[in-house]
């Protein structure tokens, strides 16, 4: 009778000590949840981690010392929305055909349905969130989004209403976050955490975007540094913005959820500030100079991902296969990215020789034919940068304000970081063999290069 008793607790024992072994296992393969904080129209170097010299961003320079940080990280296209359309299908925009912020407004034509034509690219790729959401997470859509209503994107849940609702062009309710507050955020955080479930998080603030509007204190400091304001301004820009993403990694990790969430970091174009004006300089947003296209890439994962400065180069494009990667997703489907997730853990150089990227007109000329608003391609191998410069088929119709210096350029950027000196006459082989790779990369049916030379 005592030995049988006896036997019944041994049982019981084993019972929940498998129990805890099993949740153990669960809990150790758990999918993390996933942040993606992008910054919105902001210079590569203007960060503290970066060397501003004036610039503080106390919580980014924070993030750089936890995280895997690429400093050559790029983006395949230096405008808003397309750029964006990249990071959430790993695709190129000749690819996903979402090439700039706006049809082309022609008289006589529809410019509604042009603009539903647009926004129709989002149904035929598969898109980051969506897939996340298919997967058990929930999904939550804050700032920038062009792509109609957050749904449409798979989000399950989100600000923006989208076109054709009223103002529905880029974000909408969605541009609130960051300037006034972030309580939309934090509320969707708790209730992914409530209802345990595996959540994503799209933070794209309006932030430094203009208008340059930041808290007075900010501005204040910035004066105090600088004689023009409009830099002061953007300069304040930069922290307030830092402060925002301050306050969402903070709240992430008070809620002691730091091991169990993944943060990307990057940002969608260069911007650099007129200091004279409103504006941004030439050689910065829209073009494929380093100020247009060149941003930090930053992927934290506490306990998982140990902090690692890495030289190789590296682009948005990867966040797609390397966020999927880390939920476990077991059929990734084909894009233009790398999952960095195995070089990340295994420190492990990355397999990748070089990069490739694109500009066009800020207006889309033709919604079938990315070639009509093609204005630049750029490669980066090592240290070489070739940028090559088209005219597009547009016929002499001015499509949205034409970048300037609309011609071929040769840089060696160890050398020349900020490429003012062209060598494209003193190197032609390095520019023939990079021009033969870029037409490789993605061969145009009509469109010649620009080969002109000052």
């Amino acid at each position: 009778m005592i030995r049988a008793h006896c036997w019944t607790w041994i049982r019981f024992g084993i019972f929940i000590l498998l129990l805890l072994l099993c949740g153990s296992v669960a809990k150790a393969e758990q999918r993390p949840n996933v942040v993606m904080i992008i910054s919105d129209d902001q210079a590569w170097n203007d960060y503290g981690f970066m060397g501003h010299s004036q610039i503080e961003t106390p919580n980014l320079d924070r993030l750089a010392s936890q995280s895997v940080i690429f400093r050559r990280g790029y983006v395949p296209v230096p405008i808003c929305r397309p750029s964006l359309m990249s990071m959430v299908t790993g695709k190129y925009p000749f690819e996903h055909r979402t090439t700039g912020n706006d049809p082309f407004r022609r008289s006589g034509k529809d410019y509604q349905q042009d603009q539903e034509r647009l926004i129709a690219n989002i149904d035929r790729s598969a898109v980051l969130p969506k897939i996340l959401a298919q997967q058990g997470y929930l999904t939550f859509q804050s700032g920038k989004w062009w792509e109609g209503n957050f749904q449409r994107g798979g989000f399950t849940h989100g600000m923006t209403r989208g076109f054709p609702q009223p103002d529905g062009r880029h974000g909408d309710d969605g541009l609130k976050i960051g300037r006034q507050g972030m309580k939309e955020v934090f509320d969707f955080i708790d209730l992914a955490v409530k209802q345990h479930k595996p959540f994503f998080v799209w933070y794209a603030p309006f932030l430094p975007h203009s208008p340059h509007t930041p808290p007075q204190e900010l501005f204040e400091k910035y004066a105090q540094k600088v004689n023009d304001p409009p830099l002061a301004k953007y300069y304040a820009m930069c922290e307030w913005f830092d402060q925002t993403c301050g306050q969402l990694i903070d709240y992430i990790d008070e809620k002691g959820l730091g091991q169990e969430t993944l943060i990307v970091y990057g940002c969608d174009n260069g911007w650099i500030q007129n200091p004279k004006g409103k504006n941004y300089l030439p050689r910065s947003k829209r073009s494929v100079f380093e100020g247009g296209v060149r941003t930090p890439l930053m992927y934290r994962w506490t306990g998982k991902l140990e902090p690692q400065d890495r030289p190789e180069l590296a682009t948005t494009l990867d966040f797609f296969a390397t966020i999927l990667s880390a939920a476990q997703v077991q059929t990734i489907p084909a894009n233009s990215g790398l999952n960095l997730l195995p070089s990340m853990l295994e420190k492990q150089p990355i397999a990748r020789q070089r990069l490739f990227g694109e500009s066009y007109m800020h207006d889309v000329y033709d919604l079938a034919d990315p070639e009509a608003s093609l204005s630049f391609r750029y490669c980066i191998d090592g240290d070489w940068k070739l940028i090559v410069a088209y005219d597009g088929l547009h016929d002499g119709v001015k499509v949205g304000q034409v970048p300037e210096d609309l011609r071929t350029h040769l840089y060696n950027l160890k050398d020349d970081p900020f490429e003012r000196v062209d060598l494209l006459e003193k190197q032609p082989e390095v520019a023939d063999e990079l021009g033969k790779a870029i037409q490789q990369w993605y061969p145009l049916k009509r469109l010649k290069p620009n080969l002109a030379v000052k």
